[in-house]
């Protein structure tokens, strides 16, 4: 195969990243740059890192962030290494993956009626003599819908990554004396931190960003950099505000994703 042949088959790559990520990246960054009367301005960027409003979300959208993911992974990584060791193991990880086939808005309104005054979980407790309580709307239910529609995508790296994992190593580390728990702890967990890794990335950067849940789930009382957004673009059609909002949120998943990335190649198996 020639290297023209090589650059035609990059083409639609280019066009694709170039339409849908370059472009709407650098009208965002343009259009942060305006106030909400069209006026050029550099004042949305300080205005940002002055308001305690707007830092207080930051600081919300990390918190929460950071909750789902080490739900998520708590969660999860059992899970993926229990999975792993199963016989149907390909069946059971196709029962993992189906639930993200189904729109994140469906499932969002299932669990609204789940949690609601009239629902499963509230008509369980009154049955039991507990009595109906508030489960909607509450930083709690906000937390486990996250969780649990994250968990898929947790799941399945850490999954990979310990099924990457040559059974020599771990032969080689019972026949020297370990325990399953020194074996785990010294050999498996560590060669399996690209998966975590590759987990805490693909839930920790979509977690800074919801609003969806935090609208349907929480209420409107888990306010995050996703909120604030939606709320200037479709509201107050702040756009320039909305645009350097995004622009702060992009730049932290950037770092974040620096920051969880693999520097090296490979573990080393203490």
């Amino acid at each position: 195969m020639t290297k023209k042949s090589n650059r035609l088959f990059f083409i639609p790559y280019a066009l694709w990243l170039g339409l849908f990520v370059f472009i709407p990246l650098a009208l965002i960054v343009y259009q942060s740059f305006f106030d909400i009367h069209g006026n050029f301005t550099f004042g949305n960027i300080g205005t940002y890192f002055t308001s305690g409003t707007y830092l207080r979300m930051t600081l919300n959208s990390f918190f929460f962030a950071f909750l789902i993911t080490l739900i998520t992974l708590l969660i999860s990584y059992p899970t993926a290494y229990f999975l792993a060791k199963t016989k149907q193991k390909q069946l059971w990880l196709l029962l993992l993956i189906l639930p993200t086939w189904i729109n994140i808005l469906l499932k969002a309104y299932a669990f609204i009626g789940i949690f609601s005054q009239s629902g499963a979980i509230n008509d369980f407790l009154a049955f039991i003599g507990v009595g109906r309580q508030q489960i909607l709307f509450t930083n709690a239910s906000f937390l486990m819908v996250a969780s649990y529609i994250e968990i898929p995508f947790m799941v399945i790296p850490i999954f990979n990554a310990i099924e990457e994992i040559s059974p020599s190593y771990i032969s080689a580390s019972l026949d020297l004396g370990a325990n399953p728990w020194e074996t785990f702890r010294h050999v498996i967990f560590p060669l399996s931190m690209s998966g975590v890794r590759s987990g805490v990335q693909a839930v920790f950067i979509p977690s800074l960003s919801l609003f969806m849940l935090t609208r349907l789930i929480g209420g409107n009382r888990v306010i995050t950099l996703g909120t604030a957004i939606e709320q200037h673009f479709l509201v107050t059609q702040d756009w320039g505000m909305g645009s350097t909002i995004g622009v702060v949120l992009v730049i932290v998943m950037i770092i974040s994703m620096l920051l969880t990335s693999e520097r090296r190649k490979g573990a080393k198996v203490k």
